[in-house]
């Protein structure tokens, strides 16, 4: 099976269906059948292991019994085959009722269901067939029916066709916002180092590309049949969107973990007074979406002093309160979240900076999320030990030969290396007499007003950023402007108040 130009194929046999428009419905509408497919090969999985398997999805509905082409005349297409799907196939995975073989059916779920069967209803909820053409459709399986899934090596080697799939989210559209790139995730994976047994959670999980990196890093760890159940439960994802959810779900079963703990939902709709020790983890890895806004229903969900009009800001307040005591986090955070002084920003700082400890701030080069946001992005590493005494910066420079990351000229996990190799061996850097890494003091932090905006990059870019990203940076710098204003007037004016009192 040649893997490279598969993704290629079925996107230039939807394209003559115009039922499918863009590049995010068409991503959207192969997803839902590579579901199937990789689910049908696990079901049989677990029916070879376990005698006492029993599948909720009836016989005709499996993939392997009206998807397979098996060259006889029989195989449905056209009108048919667009029947099948979009009246008894799509119902009855949303757990509509529907008449097969005389009978009434209903995709029924218990509170005794296992999650490994109540993901295939779950990731049916808002799946659409967009595809108004049988002929094309049929073509489309056909050729995701090239990939063996029950074939250990060809279920692997799916994992590049899974790749360049998630890679395709970053042109289309808004759907870039669930991608971060794999040598990010890598290297805040091996940063943060999680051993077998540890829970590891991402409360905005995209298409599960920490959860991903998290499971190649534990890979190696798995010895016993022991380790391979700690391996099954360590990693837990939330996801708001349909499609990065139906990937990420996908992308675990790739990964043979045949109950992956990852809901759809949003993680900001409960209130973080409610969590308990149950609800907290051993290891937290983000990229939070920022740039958005929450209705006021969802900030009431916080305690007044954290409450923010940015969705990141509110995703710190969650990490705060879900990361077990002596756990660890590294989290993605815009420029704007360092430099902010507005009064939900520094109320946010201050609580991590007296009750975590934020050891290191590695500042990423521009273009790192190109073309989805041109908007400078830092990774914050702290952990649930002990107030913060002191904070490594570390300014990561555009590798030599680079003006812009790009498709073509990607970040690569090499381009990493100069800040693995100072991790361990950390020493304050100067270079042309701007500080390129240096460790600042609590109280020095705190007498910039927790403004963190350290070891930044000295030379103005030339890029210009689109117009949100421009507005949206602009609006951060006056609101941080304002709050300085603001701040600098209160200390004065309580100077002059102690005067006039003496």
């Amino acid at each position: 099976m040649a893997v490279s130009n598969l993704v290629k194929r079925i996107q230039d046999i939807m394209r003559n269906d115009a039922g499918v428009d863009g590049d995010a419905q068409r991503i959207s509408q192969m997803t839902w059948m590579f579901f199937l497919k990789v689910y049908d090969a696990k079901e049989e999985e677990w029916e070879f292991y376990d005698r006492k398997y029993k599948s909720l999805i009836p016989d005709e509905l499996k993939w392997r019994n009206w998807a397979v082409d098996d060259k006889s005349n029989n195989v449905m297409t056209g009108d048919k085959l667009l029947s099948f799907v979009n009246n008894l196939l799509f119902p009855y995975l949303k757990g509509n009722e529907i008449e097969l073989g005389g009978k009434k059916l209903r995709f029924e779920l218990s509170q005794d269901t296992p999650l490994k069967q109540r993901i295939a209803r779950y990731v049916f909820e808002d799946a659409q067939n967009y595809m108004k053409d049988g002929v094309l459709l049929r073509q489309v399986i056909n050729t995701i029916n090239e990939v063996d899934f029950s074939e250990y090596k060809e279920r692997h080697e799916f994992g590049t066709i899974y790749e360049t799939i998630l890679k395709s989210l970053q042109s289309a559209g808004n759907a870039g916002e669930f991608y971060t790139p794999r040598a990010v995730t890598d290297f805040m994976v091996q940063m943060i180092a999680p051993r077998l047994g540890e829970s590891v959670a991402d409360f905005a999980c995209g298409t599960g590309g920490f959860l991903t990196s998290t499971l190649k890093y534990l890979e190696p760890q798995r010895v016993s049949p022991e380790d391979v159940d700690k391996y099954n439960n360590t990693i837990y994802g939330i996801e708001k969107k349909p499609l990065p959810y139906l990937l990420c779900i996908t992308n675990m079963l790739l990964h043979d973990v045949d109950e992956p703990k990852i809901y759809h939902a949003n993680s900001l709709e409960k209130n973080v007074r409610d969590y308990t020790e149950e609800d907290k983890f051993d290891i937290i890895l983000m990229n939070p979406p920022y740039g958005g806004s929450e209705k006021d229903a969802v900030k009431n969900n916080f305690p007044a002093e954290l409450r923010s009009s940015e969705t990141a800001d509110l995703f710190m307040d969650v990490i705060m309160y879900r990361l077990k005591k002596n756990g660890r986090c590294a989290v993605i955070i815009p420029d704007g979240f360092l430099f902010g002084t507005d009064n939900a920003k520094v109320a946010i700082k201050t609580k991590i900076f007296s009750e975590f400890n934020l050891h290191t701030v590695v500042r990423m080069p521009h273009s790192v999320f190109a073309p989805y946001t041109s908007i400078t992005t830092n990774i914050l590493f702290f952990d649930n030990t002990h107030p913060t005494t002191e904070t490594w910066f570390y300014r990561m420079d555009m590798p030599e030969g680079y003006k812009n990351f790009s498709k073509t000229k990607p970040i690569l996990l090499d381009h990493f290396k100069p800040v693995i190799d100072w991790w361990t061996n950390r020493e304050e850097i100067t270079v042309d007499e701007f500080p390129k890494s240096k460790k600042y003091s609590i109280d020095e932090i705190k007498s910039l007003g927790y403004n963190i905006d350290l070891c930044g990059y000295p030379h103005e870019e030339e890029e210009i950023l689109p117009p949100q990203d421009l507005i949206k940076e602009y609006r951060e710098k006056r609101a941080s402007l304002d709050a300085n204003i603001d701040r600098v007037l209160g200390e004065i004016m309580a100077l002059l108040g102690e005067k006039d009192e003496g």
